[in-house]
C-alpha cells in the first residue's frame, strides 16, 4: 500500500534519482535541477518548502515538493513517480497530499510550470482544479505552460 511520507535524509537521495529518471527521458536536466536535487535540504527544506515521498512498502516510488515563493504562495514541483510504479495511482495520491497540506498551512495559490505534450499529467492537473495562466520567460527551458490552483 503507498502511503505519503515527509523528507528525511535517510531518502535523501530519492528525490535525485527519480527527477534525473523522468528529466532524462522526456527532457534534460537543467543547471537549477543539478542544485535543487543535489542538495535538497539546504535548497528546498531550509528555504521553507517541503519534500513528500511515495513509500510503497519501504520502497520510494514517486517525490513531490512545495517550493516557497512567498507564505502564502508556493510552486508545484520536482513532482516524478518511477516508471516501474507509474499506473498505481502514486501521482494522484502525492497531488492530493500536497493540495490538502498546502490547505492546511494556509497556502493560498500553488502553481507549477509543465508541458503540453504532458497530457497525461496536464489531465491530473486538471483534474484537481488547475486552470493555465501566463507564463513568465526563463522559469525552466522545458516549460511551456504554467498553471494555478487557487486554494
Amino acid at each position: 500500500m503507498i502511503k505519503i511520507i515527509d523528507y528525511s535524509e535517510q531518502h535523501k537521495e530519492a528525490i535525485k534519482v527519480l527527477n534525473y529518471e523522468w528529466l532524462e527521458k522526456h527532457f534534460k536536466v537543467e543547471p537549477n535541477d543539478v542544485v535543487q536535487l543535489s542538495n535538497p535540504k539546504q535548497e528546498i527544506i531550509d528555504k521553507g518548502g517541503f519534500i513528500f515521498y511515495a513509500d510503497n512498502d519501504n520502497e520510494i516510488i514517486g517525490v513531490a515538493c512545495l517550493l516557497k515563493i512567498t507564505e502564502e504562495h508556493f510552486e508545484l514541483g520536482k513532482m516524478a513517480v518511477t516508471a516501474k510504479y507509474q499506473g498505481l495511482r502514486a501521482g494522484n495520491l502525492l497531488l492530493d497530499y500536497c493540495i490538502r497540506f498546502a490547505q492546511e498551512k494556509q497556502i493560498r495559490s500553488l502553481v507549477l510550470y509543465s508541458n503540453r505534450s504532458l497530457l497525461p499529467a496536464l489531465y491530473l492537473y486538471k483534474k484537481y482544479g488547475f486552470v493555465e495562466i501566463e507564463m513568465e520567460p526563463g522559469h525552466y527551458e522545458r516549460a511551456n505552460i504554467k498553471m494555478e490552483k487557487i486554494l
